[in-house]
């Protein structure tokens, strides 16, 4: 993939980003949720999975999160990859910069 103007980062990096860029597509969804709306989802997903027990406001956040991340349709990484090399600009609103740990590690 040429990145000629884009972005020359290596793999990792980008592999890094695209998962950061998918957490924030989730995240950004999850916000507009109520609690309510949050509390709805949890114990429907565990009715399903007869596991409907009280559980914690964090654990409600935590299924539904799992939930909104199987459902939201996001690029795969090389359409995603593909596009960021050429307009890595586009991307930098959409990076919680949970993808810098990488950076730092690698």
């Amino acid at each position: 993939m040429d990145g000629a103007g884009g972005s020359e980062e290596p793999l990792h990096i980008l592999r890094a980003k695209y998962h950061d860029y998918c957490s924030a597509q989730v995240a950004d969804l999850l916000v507009y949720m109520s609690p309510d709306e949050i509390y709805t989802l949890a114990h429907s997903v565990l009715t399903e999975e007869a596991k409907a027990d009280d559980i914690s406001y964090t654990e409600m956040v935590g299924i539904a999160t799992e939930w909104l991340s199987r459902r939201v349709a996001l690029p795969p990484f090389e359409v995603w990859v593909e596009d960021y090399r050429r307009h890595p600009k586009r991307y930098d609103a959409y990076l919680l910069g949970l993808w810098k740990r990488q950076e730092d590690e690698g």
